[in-house]
Parts: structure tokens; sequence; C-alpha cells
């Protein structure tokens, strides 16, 4: 293990989540005594872990496991996909990695037969031997090791606290290259250093000349670990979780030894120990970790041996032979064995494990089987790993040169198919050396002079020649066009050249496959760029989901990577980075997490920057580069997937702001200093359309909604005041429901960095800040500063106040009728004018800056009086037209008798549905497209239905509007709501909840006129409801209203104040 590494049972989860699933027996074995863990919770699966495992003949089989297949169906020797980044690299002589490589060791007393694997070895060395009497804590252990600790190791729990690590004697020379604990008499240790001076190891040196070495094994008491757990959320600390470093934090390395367990070593000073950092924000982690952890004491026990599991040759004899330096030598084990195999055939120094031999079967020495069924006659010379092989292969092994080579059989899955696959390497072979690299312990040139094999069989002419070697080569057939394939299609890759010419033709005639499905892939990249150029509503996710089965994602990334470079256009490539993500999250296969989360991680930086400043091309470079570092494990994938959204979301934003240009502002009479410039307006109903007013639906498709302004319990519930000071500064107040109200949020910002977080929607004032931003009042980037702009402008600075009686996420529409509320006083107060019209598209560039997103009804149904149906066509610029809905005489009172709001009592929750109808866009669903279809038709017939004053047909209108929204946003409607809507069905013509649904007021059309306290009693007596409450709605004819008044306003009546939700 590195010393950058966090061995991997600190990190538990995830690679048990990827462990072999082996019948036969379970091992429920947790690293540290479970019993005192039962209260503490937060330890999470740290604690303790339940391993299942089953053997199998004939042998251990990763499940699931599946291979990336190469443009042509012969698979490189790359090893199996598992978890990567820093839980280990891959294991090149067991599929199911180093924690689950079988040893050749028997455990007698074990109440069932099963194989011994590395982590059963671990496990039950820890727990037997070093755990034994240890107080409660956690156990840290690498699982890249081969770990053995004398039976009676004679550690001393008594009175123990703190943290014990241990330690393992070596060499002093081999010291030089790995890290060495410095203790003194008593234990404690006073530094850990690394590749030290020969002086200074020495200085580490015990009375028999050896040094203890760390490894992979450290112990922290329960306090301890406590303490180490609640740094976790303190900056820069919570860096170190994905949820930290996605919500902007910059990233951080630390290492376990060098980092955490060194702050506790007794030489250690403060300061030195801060000062060792790499770097500003790993200085000011150890500062944290030095306040939490240095006052342990940390303790050494050297009662150890050990060996790394490396993919060097040597391996051979120290996990499969059982002879490791350093180590108690390991039983050699013959197990099974048929009973008529003659032991003799197997010369000492040779290694037989979950076998069966059946017939001569000679092995020599210093070579290795397991997981095989083989009949004899057969010859294995020195230096072999066979593995994974059937009885159905021993004919194919007879007569074949068998001396230093890695011969394996794998199982793996292409979709729905499952194969068998057989690999062949020398055991001289450097997988990754590029010059000067041999294959078969012979150069290159040599192998293909010898089979007829082409550079080009295994290399795409594109490959740099850097990149090339034999993790990178197509050497392995794995389908043919019309038969199985066996171990012959690679045995003939050792013969001579004579036999080589009768398999080349089979061995590219498997190739041949492979070559007609990437035809079929190649078309299908054709495909892409079609539909994508050409702004068709067909649908590429079956395509991207073929490709990530069959081994195609990086031609299927490279071509949306160049579609999105080159398209010239900010829609085009939005959504091609949205099909990006919708790859990578193809790619996590299910796993990972969820595919909404944050998105502000600055590893990509960089490539949002370019994005933002116009430069598409660059950005989507950018990204491509950032997103090789992320492809290794699922809750990568989607993390990085998730930051494809969030650059699709910069496009998207850049492409409604193309609406400013329909914003005109005027000049007006400027208030007198301390006037109050008071803005009060209605909330809306959206009786249909909505949603297809979301960007970038609204401009790609086109959108319809039909809106009412209207007043909840007679009154107008949202609003804003704002009035100029004569400090050259800005009071940001936020109310409660009312102008009279006591502040509930008051900021003052004297500097323009105490704006710079206004597009952080939730930082405090943010959408204020934005107002300011936006109106021009302020200019945000700028040399001036804020207080000279507000002084030279406006002669002073501005105090604003905001209030809403509706409740948080009543789906009303609050948010962005309060911006345009905010924005139309704000211009007034600076002096300036707006229309309607230009507030609606102010709003939008408003909350695209404020990175919130959303659509235009909302200030639409608040901003514009009574009943109207507002419209976007299919293009860029973004406009929304407006058009005022005729109803006949009497018919707005009747719709104020039979339209009552219902507060159900649950929070609209919306947290990542934007997210989710965005993305069903973008992969153009069918359902989704056939629903924007009918949201848009739908808009149209209630508008008709409100021209003819018919009560039944809009309600008609109202339910289907529901069912489409449910549609669009599937878990919208909770079972409390459900049955709300079930108790007042029979008394209403249609009933629907406002804006995204999922909570919030539900609004009905009832069938009889002025229902409120019957309906009332109705609900009261239905179960499950919760705490609901009725409200009378009528139709705001007038509008939003705009008032100078003077400066005693703060004391003046509000109409309906007493009246809040």
């Amino acid at each position: 293990m590195k010393a950058t590494e966090l061995p991997r049972l600190w990190r538990g989860p995830s690679w048990v989540a990827s462990s072999v699933p082996r019948a036969g027996r379970e091992t429920n074995a947790p690293l540290v005594p479970p019993e005192p863990f039962a209260e503490k919770q937060k330890f999470g699966a740290c604690l303790g872990m339940k391993i299942q495992a089953q053997v199998g003949s004939p042998g251990v089989q990763l499940a699931g496991l599946s291979l990336p297949l190469p443009p042509i169906l012969s698979l490189p020797v790359t090893p199996p996909p598992r978890s990567p980044s820093r839980q280990g690299r891959d294991f090149s002589f067991d599929d199911c990695g180093r924690a689950f490589t079988c040893l050749p060791v028997e455990e007698p007393g074990a109440l069932a037969e099963a194989l011994v694997c590395n982590l059963d070895s671990l496990l039950g060395t820890m727990t037997h031997r070093l755990c034994v009497g240890s107080p409660p804590g956690v156990w840290v252990c690498s699982t890249d090791m081969l770990l053995n600790v004398p039976s009676a190791p004679g550690i001393d729990w008594g009175g123990f606290q703190g943290v014990r690590v241990i330690a393992v004697p070596g060499s002093q020379a081999y010291a030089r290259n790995h890290g060495v604990y410095l203790t003194d008499e008593q234990g404690l240790v006073r530094d850990i250093i690394y590749k030290g001076t020969e002086a200074q190891i020495q200085q580490c040196a015990r009375p028999d000349g050896t040094v203890p070495l760390v490894c992979g094994v450290v112990f922290f008491s329960s306090d301890a670990a406590e303490q180490l757990l609640a740094t976790h959320v303190i900056p820069p600390l919570d860096a170190c979780t994905y949820m930290g470093l996605d919500s902007g934090a910059p990233p951080i390395q630390l290492s376990l030894f060098f980092d955490i367990v060194l702050c506790m070593a007794g030489g250690m000073t403060e300061e030195d120990f801060v000062k060792g950092g790499s770097d500003a924000s790993v200085r000011s982690a150890r500062s944290v970790l030095w306040t939490a952890l240095h006052t342990f004491p940390l303790t050494c026990i050297p009662s150890a041996s050990y060996d790394y599991m490396t993919t060097s040759a040597t391996l051979l004899s120290h996990v499969f032979l059982g002879v490791a330096p350093g180590c108690v030598a390991r039983p050699q084990s013959h197990m099974p064995l048929c009973p008529r195999q003659q032991p003799c055939l197997l010369e000492d120094g040779s290694s037989v494990t979950n076998c069966l031999l059946e017939g001569a079967v000679h092995l020599a020495a210093g070579s290795v089987i397991q997981h095989c069924h083989l009949q004899g006659p057969l010859e294995i010379g020195p230096g072999c790993l066979l593995s994974g092989l059937t009885t159905g292969s021993s004919p194919a092994l007879r007569g074949c040169p068998l001396r230093d080579i890695v011969l394996q059989g794998h199982h793996i899955q292409l979709h729905n198919l499952p194969c068998r696959v057989f690999t062949l390497t020398g055991r001289l072979d450097d997988w990754q050396v590029r010059m000067g690299a041999t294959y078969l312990n012979a150069p290159w040139a040599e192998f293909f002079c010898r089979t007829g094999i082409r550079e080009g069989d295994l290399w795409d002419a594109e490959m740099p020649r850097r990149s090339r070697c034999l993790l990178s080569a197509r050497l392995f057939p794995v389908l043919h066009a019309c038969e199985a394939l066996g171990l012959e299609d690679v045995l003939w890759l050792l013969a001579p050249s004579v036999v080589a010419g009768e398999r080349l033709a089979r061995w590219r005639a498997a190739a041949e496959l492979g070559a007609r499905r990437a035809l079929f892939f190649l078309q299908g990249q054709r495909k892409v760029r079609r539909v994508l150029l050409g702004r068709q509503d067909s649908s590429l996710l079956p395509l991207t989901r073929s490709a990530v089965h069959e081994g195609y994602h990086e031609a299927m990334l490279g071509t949306l990577d160049e579609v999105a470079s080159t398209a010239g256009d900010a829609g085009i490539a939005a959504r091609a980075l949205a099909c990006i993500a919708d790859v990578l999250g193809c790619m996590a296969r299910g796993e990972g997490g969820l595919r909404s989360g944050p998105a502000a991680n600055r590893e990509w930086a960089v490539a949002f920057g370019l994005l933002e400043s116009g430069d598409i091309a660059g950005g989507v470079r950018e990204l491509a580069a950032e997103r090789q570092k992320w492809m290794s494990r699922p809750a990568l994938l989607l993390r990085a997937a998730r930051h494809y959204e969030g650059a699709e979301q910069i496009l998207i934003r850049q492409a409604v702001m193309s609406s400013c240009q329909f914003v005109t502002v005027g000049p007006a009479e400027l208030p007198p200093l301390g006037h109050w410039v008071q803005v009060a307006c209605p909330a809306r109903l959206d009786l249909s359309g909505g949603w297809s007013d979301t960007p970038p639906i609204t401009y790609e498709h086109g959108g319809a909604v039909v809106d009412v302004a209207v007043l909840v319990d007679g009154c107008r519930p949202i609003g804003a005041r704002v009035r100029r000071i004569s400090e050259p500064e800005l009071r940001l107040v936020s109310l409660g429901g009312t102008p009279r109200s006591e502040a509930v949020v008051e900021l003052v910002c004297r500097d323009l960095e105490h704006l710079q977080d206004y597009c952080q929607p939730h930082a405090p004032g943010a959408l204020l800040k934005a107002a300011f931003i936006c109106t021009q009042v302020v200019q945000l980037p700028s040399q001036k500063p804020l207080r000279a702009q507000l002084r030279e402008g406006f002669g002073g600075g501005f105090e604003v106040h905001t209030w809403s009686k509706l409740p948080h996420g009543s789906g009303l529409g609050t948010s962005s009728i309060l911006a345009g509320a905010v924005m139309a006083s704000l211009y007034r107060a600076a002096g300036k004018a707006a229309s309607t019209e230009s507030l609606i598209h102010a709003v939008l560039h408003l909350e695209q800056r404020l990175t919130t997103g959303g659509g235009w009804q909302d200030q639409v149904g608040g901003l514009v009086p009574g009943i109207k149906i507002g419209r976007s066509k299919a293009q860029l610029p973004l406009r929304v037209e407006v058009e005022k809905i005729p109803v006949p005489s009497g018919y707005t009172q009747t719709l104020n008798d039979h339209l009552l709001l219902v507060y159900t009592g649950k929070t609209r929750l919306a947290r990542n549905l934007l997210q989710d109808v965005v993305r069903n866009w973008y992969a153009r669903l069918p359902s989704t497209v056939q629903n924007a279809d009918a949201l848009v038709s739908n808009a149209e017939e209630c508008a008709q239905a409100l021209r003819q004053g018919n009560l039944p047909l809009l309600g008609g209108c109202l339910d289907r509007y529901w069912q489409q929204k449910k549609c669009m946003a599937p878990g919208c409607e909770p079972r409390a709501v459900r049955r709300m809507m079930d108790a007042l069905q029979p008394y209403v013509y249609g009933q629907c909840l406002a804006g995204a649904g999922g909570g919030g007021f539900l609004y009905i059309l009832t069938k009889a006129p002025r229902q409120k306290e019957a309906l009332h009693q109705i609900l009261a007596k239905t179960e499950g409801l919760g705490n609901f409450s009725i409200h009378s709605i009528e139709v705001d004819t007038d509008g939003f209203s705009v008032e100078v008044v003077g400066c005693d306003q703060k004391d003046s009546a509000h109409p309906g104040e007493g009246r809040a939700v």
C-alpha cells in the first residue's frame, strides 16, 4: 500500500459491494467485537461487515463480471474492471482481486469445509490474534497484503487508549524505500520516517538490527475514532467526502499514516506537523487533525510479517506456493485430488488448490494450478500458473510447451450472453512497458514474425505508439461468427509458425463478428450526428444503452464530444452534453447512488469557466479531459454525469438570456430620498400547460400556459418595497408575512465581494443581490467599489424589504413573482421604468443568473392581470407573448365562486425535479415528447373552455393537466394528496396541485358555488390528511400595483395583511 492510500477496510462498503458471492459458507466476523458498538450508529459500515462467500467448482467467479470490449471482439489483457481509485491496483492472477485470492491453506477446525481466501486469512488473523482483548474501536487493515501474526502475539491491551499501529520487522536496506516507525523504549511512536537517510533509519533500529516497518494495520480506540469522524464536516476536511467536493470544496488528498497517524507521534510539535503539509489546504487540514487527535497516545507493536501482493512473477511463489520471505510457511494444500492421482506426479515446490486432477497430470516445481478440472496425461513445466480451466481444455493442452506461462479461463457476460474467454501471457512479461516489451517472454517482433499477426490487428492506427502495450492489445477472441471458441484459440499463439498459419485465419474470423458490430455502431455514430444536428425528436437513449453494453461507449463519447464542440450552437451542444451524461449514467449500471446531486466540484471549474465565457469548443475539450479521471467506478461516473448536466445548464442559461433583448428600460422620475416604492402582487394559478414553459423545452418545442392572477383570502400575498438611503450601502431585509412583520433575515452589503454569492440560490439574500445586478443598479464585476458606484449613481444606497404570506413550497409561483416585484420596485426607486413585458423577460434573466433555472409562467401569472395564455415559439431568442383571454360577462365572478385553494399541509419538495424533467427531455423519451405536445394542446383547449364559460369543460382540462404533470414528473403526488383528491372527486369538475406538484396548494373547481365550509367538513372526516386548510381565491383583474409613498409607510396599514395563510 502506498503511503498516500487509505487501506481498503477503512472504506469497507466500496469493496464489500463487489465481493465474490461464494456459496457454502457464511462468515460473520467483524474486525472488532460488535457488541460494544451497538449504540454507535454513526460509525456505519466501518464497524463490522458481514461477508458472504461461496465455493463452487470449477472455480471462484465474480458475479456480474463484464469486461469492456474493444472495437473488434477480441479481448485485451486488461484485467476485469473493479472499484479502483485508491482501493488497490488490478490483480493479474485472480479475477476476484487480492482480497478474494484463494490461498493454499486448509482450516481443519472450520465448521464448514470451504476455500480459504486472503480476506478469510486477514479476518481470522485480526479476529483471533490481533483483536483478542482489544477495547471497542475501529480496526483498519489493507487487503493488498498477506499478513502473518504469531498465534500468541503478546499484545497488552490493559488500560489502552488512543491509537495503536502494528509494525513489521524488516531489514534496514528494505526500509530505504518504505516507511519506518521511530519509537521509544515504551513503544510510543516518536516519528514516522519515509524513505529516510541511512542515519535516520539506523536511529529506528532495534537491538536485533531490524526496523519496525509501516504496514496497513491500525487500531483506533472508540474515543479516537469518534474524534476523527467528527472532523469530516470541518473545512477543509469536508473535501474528503464527495458531497463536500461536489458542493465546491477544494479537493484535498491526505495520507492515513503521514497526515492522520503522524499527528499523534510524541516527537511531533504542532508547528512542525502543520508546516509539513504540501500546500495550504493540507496545512489547514493538518491543523484541524492536530487539534482533534494529537492528545491521543500512539503506540507501536512489532508483531507481524507481511508480503505485498504485486503483479510481479515472484508472487507465484509468495502467494500460491507459500514461501513469502519473512513469513511463517503456509502449508501446501492439494484440495481435492482424485483418489487415483499419484502424489509423486506433483513435484515439491508446486501447488494445487481447488482442483480435480484425473490421470497422469505432472506438475513441475514452481508451478501452480487452481480452480481447474484437468485430465491427464498432461505435462506442465516449471513457472506456470493455470487457473479456471475445465476438463474440456485438457485435449488442447496436450503437446503444448507449457513453461513460464500464465493461462487463465474467465467467465464473462456480454449483455445477456454468458461467455468463456481465455487469456495467455508469459510469466516474465511486463504488462505496462511500452518500449522493449515482451509477450510470451519474447520480444513483440519475434511474436509477430512467428504468428503472422500484425501490429494493426492489436492496436488502432490512432493509438499513439507510446500507449501500445500488452494491457491494451486485442489479443484474445471473445466471439466467433458461427462456432464456440475454445482454449486452442489462444494456445496457438505458443505454436511454431507452421501451425500458427492454420489458426491465423480463424483468429481473424473471430474478429469478423466484431467488425459487423463495429459497422453497426459506426452507423450509430452517424445517427447521433444526424439527430443532434438536425434537432430531431428521436431518442438516443436505446443506442446509448447498447453502446455501453457492447463496449462502444468510448466511440459514442468521442462522437458526442465532436458534435458539442463543432456544432456552433449552444442548444445543440447542451443536448450533446446531456447525452454524454446519459452515457456515463448507463456505465454506472444502476450503482453509485442518485443520478441527481451537486455539481460544483472545483476539478471541473476550468471547463465551466470556458463555457461561461462562450468558448464552447474549449469547454468541451476540457470536460473530456477531466472526464477521463472519473471513469473508474460507478460513484465517480455518476458524479461526472452530474457535472456534465451542470455544464449543460450553463449553455441553457446562455440560451435563455437571449431574452434580455426584450427588456426595455426607460427613464422615470427619481423618487425623493427615503420614500418607499412599494409593489404588491397576486399569486398565480396555472390551469394548463405548465412544464412547456421550462427551458430548454420552451425554446426547442414551444410552450403554452394558461394562468390566472389571484388574490388569496382577499389580498395580494407577495410584495416588495425599496427606498434610497443616504448611506452608500445595500440593506436587504426579508420580512415575515406583511410589511409590518419582524425581519427574518437582514443583511448589509458594503463591498462588491458581499455580492459575489448572488448565483448561489441558498446564500442569504441571493435573489435580492441578483436583482441589483440584473437591473444594472450595481455593476459586477467592476473595478469601481460598490460604495463609489452607489454614491456616484444614486447619491446613496438602497434598502429593500420583501415579504410573502404564502408558505414555502406553495406551488403558487412565489419566488418568480417576488423577483418581479423586487425588480419593478428597484427600477422605479432608481429612476427607471420597465413595462410588464420587460419585467417578464427580466425575471427570466434574473433566474438564470441566480442559477435556479425555471420557466416563464410564474411571472406571467403574477404580473399580468386576470386570465391569460402565455406562449413561446420553438426558437431563440426566447420571447414570451401574452394574450388575455376574454370570458363571458359574469364568468369571472362564477370562477370566484367555484374556485378554492386547499393547503395540503405538505411542503412541496421539488428538489432535483427540474433536473429529472430536463434529463428526460434531452433524452427525448417518447413519453416526454408526447406529453409536451399534450401540454400545449391542452392549454389551447383550456383557453377555449374559458372563452366559452364552460365549467365542466374547464374541469376536464384541469384533470388532464394533473395527469400530464404526473407523467412529466413521476412521484409528484403524495399519498395524503391522493386521499384528499379522492375525497373531493364527487364534488368537483376538476382539480390539480399547483405548480410542479408534490405538495403545497391543491386548487379545485367545485360543481356547486361557495363550497368552502361544506368541503372543510368532508375533509375533516377523511383520515390521514394531516394539517390542511381551505382558502378563498378571486381573480385579480387589476394586476400588480406600484406606489411611491412617504417615509412613514412602515407604519401604514396594508390591505388584507391580517389574513396570512
